[in-house]
């Protein structure tokens, strides 16, 4: 339930501060006319997010038990792919991510509303589709932790009031921090999901070591109680593990930390050499290139 409130959060906040950014932008430049498609746009995104979790689902229950373990595995490392992917692109574009819509919303103007429509959906779907497949397959691995659909649609509607309290300006927080702090917590969720997929794979006879034990908790440990939820959620942590899934939790979890944090480090700034007065920018030129930070994403 934890890890997919996390997951829900995340995703869901993604997708609200773009509504933001393409709502406010409208609203800023006089051109509400566009508000309606903008909307029917993200209605759109909804349902293929929705269908995206039908199909999924109803395929998984189409299979045999051998067939849709192989496929939750497959559907597995997919999400790992996806939620690494998106954890970087995340932290590599949040300060462009406002002028970047800005410039395919003036492009979008000139095919009316049909074109800002599209816009919304591609923008906003992509959003959907990955928290979709992210919440299905964290909601398969970490079956009978708690309740991991309820923790999901939480995460979604906390996701969705954060966003509307941002554009009002009720609220206001270091989305850099939280980003920050949300990305490291997915980290080691994508680690459990890699392990699940392992565990899966090992039941099927797609990879070796399903009966090399790396450890097994003893009988006293109960995987439904709460702490047996938390670790199961959060590390997909389970009652005995086998030895490649250990090693390929650290396998991911060791590089793919460093990477980010790595990536965190401020890079030292190039030197410059003394301009004059007249090379000098004016003022509004100073301001009109200066990087917002990302708690302006929104309202700008």
């Amino acid at each position: 339930m934890f890890s997919n409130f996390l997951i829900g959060l995340r995703e869901g906040l993604e997708a609200s501060l773009i509504v933001g950014i393409l709502v406010a932008y409208l609203v800023k430049t006089g051109r509400t006319e566009h508000l309606r498609a903008v909307w029917a746009g993200v209605a759109v995104a909804v349902v293929a997010s929705l269908g995206f979790v039908a199909v999924l689902q109803i395929t998984s229950n189409s299979l045999s038990d051998e067939a849709a373990e192989a496929f939750a595995g497959v559907m597995s490392i997919l999400t790992v792919v996806f939620l690494t992917w998106m954890i970087f692109w995340m932290r590599r574009t949040a300060h462009t991510i406002k002028g970047d819509l800005h410039e395919r919303m003036d492009s979008a103007f000139a095919g009316g509303a049909m074109a800002m429509a599209v816009l919304a959906a591609v923008a906003v779907g992509r959003e959907g589709l990955e928290t979709a497949l992210f919440l299905w397959t964290n909601d398969q691995a970490t079956s009978g932790a708690g309740h991991p659909a309820v923790g999901g649609i939480l995460g979604l509607a906390v996701s969705v009031l954060l966003g509307f309290l941002i554009y009002r300006r009720a609220v206001h927080f270091n989305l850099s921090s939280f980003f920050t702090i949300t990305g490291v917590l997915l980290i080691i969720v994508a680690a459990g999901v890699l392990t699940y997929a392992v565990h899966e794979f090992q039941e099927v006879g797609w990879l070796p070591g399903e009966y090399t034990t790396a450890f097994q908790l003893p009988g006293w440990y109960d995987q439904n109680a709460w702490y047996g939820s938390l670790l199961a959620g959060l590390f997909n942590i389970r009652a005995r593990m086998s030895v490649l899934e250990v090693i390929a939790w650290f396998a991911y979890l060791v590089p793919v930390m460093g990477l980010f944090f790595r990536g965190a480090k401020p890079r030292a700034a190039a030197p410059v050499a003394p301009a004059s007065s007249a090379d000098q920018p004016s003022v509004e030129e100073r301001k009109s290139t200066t990087t917002r930070p990302l708690s302006e994403t929104v309202t700008g």
